[in-house]
């Protein structure tokens, strides 16, 4: 499916990948063509999300990782990804103390990491160098209302991004305007309580949403699901995360700001 033109300046195609919407968008200052290689970038940028689906799925029979799980493939002769993937598990998992751990089931599902860094990875190998066009200004990519975004250093682009409002389907409950970056939420609001804390193997409750806005989306995805996890009255743990800011919202109404490390709303 080729690049489509977008009404609001530039070209974009939304693909069904990784079981979700995934929509990128390349900016462009021409309205009658996209950039020539665009295609061709977006093409190797859903190729590797593709590739992430079928080595990291836990919904599909024949992922590595299930395949790991049944005990039919061994660790050594998975995917080179899954071994990168286990280290920066493992890392998250010290860093994190706990609140997240990709072995929380008793076998290897990276889950609530994957995703941000295989849409991280196919923003900046795939598609980052078609900033290096004159006539591109942005690029960014968004699977389930997670992105990464990208920006040319001489554009005149700011990107603006919407964050849901976890009780009202369709409103927004806040805006914000970045050049470049990551943003992630997570919750319970699309997807029921499906996230458990790993140190007790309960469904969390108590957090709306938590969106997290860092430089990366592998930070930006670990961190949104921490927040939810920890919960509204636990936000010691922004000290080292190293995002740039986030709002959470509890459940029973309260907002939670933050930007680096300081907490800018009170519990």
């Amino acid at each position: 499916m080729p690049l489509t033109p977008d009404a609001r300046r530039g070209w974009v195609r939304v693909a069904d990948v990784m079981g979700t919407a995934v929509s990128i968008r390349v900016v462009t200052d021409d309205p009658v063509s996209a950039p020539p290689r665009a295609g061709d970038a977006v093409d190797r940028a859903l190729a590797r999300l593709r590739r992430a689906d079928r080595v990291f799925s836990p919904f599909r029979t024949d992922s590595d990782i299930s395949r790991m799980a049944r005990g039919e493939l061994a660790a050594g002769d998975a995917a080179p990804e899954v071994r990168e993937m286990a280290d920066l598990c493992l890392g998250a998992r010290s860093r994190t103390g706990g609140r997240f751990d990709a072995w929380r089931t008793g076998s290897f599902d990276p889950t609530g990491l994957v995703k941000g860094w295989a849409v991280e990875e196919a923003a900046r190998l795939d598609l980052a160098p078609l900033l290096e066009d004159p006539s591109t200004m942005a690029v960014g990519i968004s699977a389930g209302g997670d992105m990464q975004l990208l920006t040319a250093p001489d554009a005149g682009w700011e990107w603006g991004v919407g964050i849901a409002d976890p009780f009202h389907r369709g409103s927004l409950i806040s805006t914000l305007t970045l050049r470049e970056g990551a943003v992630a939420t997570s919750g319970p609001a699309e997807r029921g309580r499906h996230i458990t804390d790993p140190r007790t193997g309960e469904p969390v409750t108590g957090v709306a949403s938590a969106t997290v806005v860092a430089d990366g989306l592998t930070t930006a995805d670990l961190w949104a699901t921490v927040a939810v996890v920890a919960g509204a009255d636990d936000l010691g743990w922004i000290r080292d995360a190293g995002t740039v800011s986030g709002l959470l919202v509890a459940e029973d109404g309260r907002c939670r700001r933050w930007a680096g490390s300081r907490v800018l709303d009170p519990a």
